[in-house]
C-alpha cells in the first residue's frame, strides 16, 4: 500500500476528487490531509472519508512540526491541492522529487507568488491568449518553477474567468489522481531522476 498525502487551504473540490478516486483501493491510500486553515470547507468535505488531519498554522510549517509530522508518517508521495503557501526548504529537502503541485495555467506563464485562482483565468482572457490549460510540476524552492510533470492544453472560448476556472477546473480532476497514480506506478523504477512530461 503506497501512501500519499494532500496538502489543501481552501474549498477542496480538488482534495475530495483525489480522495474519492483511490477510496476503498487497495494499491494507493489517501493516508492524511494537512490544511493550514480550520475554517477551509475542505474540511468538511472530507469528513466522510474518515482521513487523519492535521490543522496546523503557518508558524507550525516554518519551525519544523509539520515535517516531524510528516516523517512519522513517511508519504511516497505529498500532493498540493490548492494550498497557497510555500513549502519550506526543509521539507522540500527530506522528501526531493517527492512533492507535486497543480497550476491553473501552461507554466511557464502566469506562474509565480499571487497566480492562483482567478487571478491566473483573468491574466488569461485580458491577454486573449487562444490556449490555456493546467500544469503538474514537482515543487521547489521557488512559486511554479519545478520541473513539468504533465501539461494539458484547452482552447480559451470562455468570455469570463469565472467560465475560464470551471473547464480547467474539470479537467484538473479528471487529470490529477491519473497523474498520482502514473507517478507512483514509477516510484520502484526511476521517479526521482526522470520526468513524466506529457502534454495533450
Amino acid at each position: 500500500m503506497k501512501k500519499i498525502v494532500i496538502f489543501a487551504s481552501g474549498s477542496g473540490s480538488s482534495a475530495e476528487n483525489i480522495i474519492a478516486n483511490f477510496n476503498g483501493k487497495t494499491s494507493i491510500k489517501v493516508e492524511k490531509l494537512y490544511c493550514n486553515n480550520q475554517k477551509a470547507f475542505v474540511l468538511e468535505r472530507i469528513k466522510k472519508y474518515n482521513i487523519n488531519t492535521m490543522i496546523f498554522n503557518n508558524s507550525d510549517l516554518e519551525t519544523g512540526k509539520v515535517l516531524e509530522d510528516l516523517i512519522k508518517v513517511r508519504p511516497e508521495l505529498i500532493v498540493l491541492a490548492g494550498f497557497l503557501r510555500k513549502i519550506p526548504k526543509a521539507i522540500i529537502d527530506e522528501f526531493k522529487n517527492k512533492i507535486i503541485n497543480i497550476h491553473p495555467a501552461l507554466l511557464p506563464k502566469y506562474g509565480g507568488q499571487g497566480m492562483f485562482g482567478l487571478n491566473v483565468h483573468q491574466k488569461v482572457i485580458d491577454n486573449k491568449d487562444f490556449h490555456s490549460g493546467f500544469t503538474i510540476h514537482y515543487v521547489n524552492e521557488n512559486y511554479d518553477e519545478g520541473n513539468v510533470i504533465f501539461q494539458k492544453k484547452i482552447e480559451v472560448k470562455s468570455s469570463s474567468a469565472e467560465e475560464l476556472s470551471k473547464k480547467v477546473l474539470d479537467q484538473e480532476h479528471k487529470y490529477y489522481p491519473t497523474i498520482i497514480n502514473s507517478l507512483l506506478d514509477r516510484k520502484s523504477t526511476r521517479l526521482n531522476s526522470s520526468h513524466l512530461v506529457i502534454s495533450y
